[in-house]
């Protein structure tokens, strides 16, 4: 075999197995498509969070039938537990009470969220249709259909 296509292979190799290597890496370097995107989150409801939490933050609920655990700021606290100088005391759907003393400083799981009851709807009044009955039709050949 001729030396110089045997370097003219592998150069061709190593040239496009260096293509693909270095477009994998760029197709890695991407955006997290699950990250909210920028400047989400920025605003009020953000100031509510620093301002109940005291800059902890409730991030998870978990009720079973054997316990009730919430994640607060990363920590899996237990209900009746302690989170820093405080005692979780409740754990709800969507809240949680930490008492110190004789304060209590409430978490929510969504800050900015407030739940309301909706009004049932009006019940639309819409005319009442009779059901027409079937009326008999003649037969095809003239004769009258029992009636």
């Amino acid at each position: 075999m001729n030396p110089s296509r045997v370097t003219s292979h592998e150069s061709r190799a190593i040239a496009l197995a260096l293509m693909l290597f270095s477009a994998s890496a760029v197709a890695q370097v991407g955006n997290d498509p699950t990250r909210p995107p920028t400047g989400f989150g920025s605003g009020a409801a953000d100031a509510d969070i620093a301002d109940t939490g005291g800059g902890m933050t409730l991030q998870s609920v978990m009720i079973s039938p054997t316990s009730r655990t919430a994640i607060i700021s990363g920590v899996t606290v237990k209900l009746g537990q302690k989170y820093g100088d405080a005692v979780l005391v409740k754990v709800a759907e969507s809240e949680v009470v930490l008492r110190s003393g004789a304060t209590s400083q409430v978490l929510k799981l969504y800050p900015g969220v407030e739940k309301r009851d909706t009004a049932p709807a009006a019940a639309k009044t819409a005319p009442r249709r009779s059901k027409a009955r079937d009326k008999a039709v003649p037969a095809a050949d003239g004769a009258a259909s029992p009636g």
